[in-house]
């Protein structure tokens, strides 16, 4: 897979109203019109890339019959135009917040990441091929939630030409997508993944969404460390500890923490796993991050005992059921898997 785009990280959609509002050819005209001044000069630039085969006034007029499209196929003119002036930076940046397993797009509930995905999921939109990588990726995220690891696949394989020329952060969230499948089916696939998705991260430019990257990438090892034959809880625990929590976002610093916990736990320090499991639990809940709570609480009901870990366990549990996430049920139906 190749390189993805967008310099900020995963971040929170600017409003409410913005977030529902449509995207449709005509708000993408107007964008055109905002970024080159006039009509006129939008069809200006539209016809200098082709070298003036066609003339200004035919190209202003192909422009306003687009705004009459809605979400339909913008044919050729639609194309040109996407493939000239390219999608608005907060259409990119709401695509990316989809597309970002780090993000707190995963504490919807399934259905309603399902619904926001189809909604974005057509023109002008997926006519640009940026904003179809992150597109793929997001069908993919709710794929994984709803345990269809086929399904997960599928969507990358459909948006494969886009990814392998998509910024670092694009790729490298492919290739964590397919590195979890491959947990799940095919381990000794992992390294090379892996591999591939740690040689692009000093290139993400955003410092938060590289120490999210980093931290997933290390909990991908950690876990392989984990389950191997022998088991390898003390290479796993050094793993973790190299992930630098300083300054780092909540999610970093509750991945570091659970990650942490698991291992202590398995080298018999057990206390010290439950004060972590503890410190993950309210990181998660610090950042926002539902789903990585309803994890750490995983945890603690794991490695604690008594009526601390039924709590733990059933807080969790109704989280699951409320974000109505099968891969989160099935992991706290299966105890034994992180």
């Amino acid at each position: 897979m190749a390189e993805p785009t967008g310099r900020r990280a995963a971040r929170e959609p600017d409003s409410a109203e913005d977030a529902d509002a449509p995207f449709d050819w005509s708000a993408y005209v107007a964008f055109v019109v905002s970024r080159e001044g006039s009509l006129t000069a939008a069809a200006e630039k539209l016809a200098a890339t082709r070298a003036y085969e066609d003339d200004v006034a035919s190209v202003e007029r192909a422009l306003r019959r687009l705004r009459h499209k809605g979400t339909a196929n913008g044919g050729r003119w639609g194309q040109r135009a996407l493939a000239t002036f390219g999608m608005p930076d907060e259409v990119l940046r709401r695509l990316r917040w989809m597309g970002a397993y780090h993000s707190r797009f995963t504490d919807l509930p399934v259905p309603i990441a399902a619904d926001l995905v189809r909604a974005w999921d057509r023109p002008p939109v997926n006519g640009a091929r940026n904003a179809r990588a992150w597109l793929g990726l997001a069908h993919a995220s709710v794929a994984l939630r709803r345990a269809d690891l086929d399904s997960a696949v599928a969507h990358l394989e459909r948006v494969r030409a886009d990814l392998v020329r998509a910024p670092a952060n694009v790729r490298i969230e492919g290739w964590l997508v397919l590195a979890y499948v491959a947990s799940r089916r095919t381990p000794a696939d992992i390294p090379a993944l892996l591999g591939d998705a740690s040689a692009l991260l000093a290139s993400v430019e955003d410092d938060d969404d590289r120490a999210c990257l980093g931290a997933r990438i290390a909990d991908h090892r950690g876990y392989a460390a984990a389950r191997a034959e022998p088991a390898d809880h003390a290479a796993a625990e050094a793993i973790y500890l190299e992930i630098d929590e300083r300054g780092a976002p909540p999610f970093v610093r509750a991945r570091r923490a659970s990650g942490l916990a698991h291992a202590r736990w398995k080298l018999g320090r057990r206390d010290e796993a439950i004060a972590l499991a503890r410190e993950a639990v309210l990181e998660a809940g610090d950042g926002g991050h539902v789903r990585l709570r309803a994890m750490a609480l995983s945890m603690l009901a794991r490695i604690s005992e008594g009526e601390e870990a039924a709590r733990a366990h059933a807080r969790a549990l109704a989280i699951s059921t409320r974000l109505d996430d099968e891969t989160l049920r099935l992991r706290l139906s299966h105890r034994g898997v992180r």
